[in-house]
């Protein structure tokens, strides 16, 4: 038996090895995109002025229009996809909880804290996420990945929000997040998209043939707004990213390795098991970065986290989508 198993164990190399080639051939021409921003901000052929307004694009045309076409075209189940609507969603409230046990054990500032709330939780599903699943496990993973998109938002506008202001302040805003929350252009276009499955619009529309062309664009736009992002960044001493190195993989690997080793024994579906592990394995999301901006959060240690996380993803997204089969 264990001459066995030392014999197969290069055949099983070898299968982990090809697997992990094809994943990087499927997702390499998604970071070159983005390594395309980065020289294009460093020769100056563009400022960090273009990320604000590329971001913009994406959140409030490219994403709604690729969420809508989407989901018109569906026939969503919610009975069919009650397992991945809670599985993901207990996930994302233990990442968020786990910011303060963390904080505690490393007597971490309350900034940082209220950071990690944000970063522990939120990959980069919408930008990253989106294109990555459908390239790797193509059409059939829009279903899962648009749901699980309305998930990470929801939570992220909802219960984040309030931890937030908790951990601070000790006080919650409920108005202002119930106002984050219904004003959000991928939620609005969630809510949309639904109601629109229900009319079963005509995909050869006029409407919905607009609608899609524009779809079709978001990808290049928010890969480039990424890559300007990180060129625009400051390096800094590699002590400084050791801590950063550290967090980067209980977001990327200890979190979605243990959420895999959960989720395998539910009655999840495969397709739906390897939508929600990979995209636990997101790096940190430009959103979470740009909150930690807006309330004057650890803002640093997010874009550090984002940059770090962004490029490691080369290297474990691959291997996570090697692992899975």
């Amino acid at each position: 038996m264990q001459q066995l198993s030392l014999n197969s164990l290069p055949i099983i190399y070898a299968f982990f090895m090809s697997s992990f080639l094809l994943a990087i051939h499927t997702i390499l021409p998604l970071f070159l995109v983005i390594l395309f921003g980065i020289l294009m901000i460093r020769v100056g052929a563009a400022t960090e002025a273009w990320i604000d307004i590329l971001n913009k694009y994406a959140l409030r045309i490219g994403f709604p229009a690729l969420i809508f076409a989407a989901l018109a075209k569906m026939d969503i189940s919610f009975t069919e996809n009650s397992t991945l609507l809670f599985g993901n969603s207990i996930y994302l409230i233990g990442c968020m909880l786990m910011a303060f046990p963390l904080g505690a054990l490393f007597k971490t500032s309350v900034k940082t804290k209220q950071t990690m709330i944000l970063v522990l939780a939120f990959g980069n599903i919408t930008y990253l996420g989106i294109p990555v699943l459908i390239s790797t496990l193509g059409q059939q993973a829009m279903e899962p990945a648009v749901i699980l998109t309305s998930v990470y938002l929801f939570w992220m506008f909802s219960m984040a929000l309030g931890l937030i202001e908790v951990a601070g302040e000790g006080k919650l805003h409920l108005k202002t997040i119930v106002i984050k929350l219904v004003t959000n252009p991928l939620l609005i276009a969630v809510i949309l998209g639904i109601l629109a499955s229900r009319l079963k619009l005509s995909p050869q529309s006029s409407f919905m043939k607009s609608l899609d062309m524009i779809a079709q664009s978001v990808t290049a736009v928010v890969l480039l707004s990424l890559g300007i992002f990180m060129g625009s960044q400051k390096i800094g001493s590699l002590k400084e990213w050791a801590p950063v190195f550290g967090l980067a993989m209980v977001i990327m690997v200890i979190f979605p390795g243990i959420f895999y080793l959960v989720l395998r024994n539910s009655s999840i579906t495969e397709l739906q098991l390897h939508s929600s592990v990979l995209d636990a394995a997101m790096p940190v999301s430009l959103t979470a970065y740009a909150l930690t901006q807006q309330y004057n959060l650890n803002a640093k240690l997010a874009g550090r986290l984002v940059m770090l996380s962004t490029f490691l993803s080369l290297f474990i997204l691959p291997a996570w989508i090697a692992f899975l089969g």
